[in-house]
């Protein structure tokens, strides 16, 4: 349970960082076999960090748009834009 907290401690950028090292760690193929389960867990869980810290972002952002010659806010949707996000 400690572990499950200090990882939604984390920013975005720290979670990213951490996965992309343990992505490292499972591609060099060397790692034994109990190690590899655990950082595939570790993996899977700031996943699911990332994931819901982008979430919340997006519910944060509004695109202000024009309609009718008058600016409104309007709740992000991802979708509309027709850009992928990166």
């Amino acid at each position: 349970m400690a572990k499950a907290a200090k990882e939604q401690e984390l920013n975005f950028e720290q979670a990213m960082d951490r996965l992309e090292e343990i992505v490292s760690e499972l591609e060099h193929g060397d790692v034994p076999l109990e190690k590899a389960i655990d950082l595939f867990q570790q993996g899977m869980k700031l996943s699911q960090v990332c994931g819901s810290k982008l979430e919340e972002v997006e519910r944060k952002i509004e695109m202000i748009v024009e309609e009718d010659g008058e600016l409104r806010k309007k709740p992000f949707d991802s979708a509309e834009s027709g850009e992928p996000i990166e």
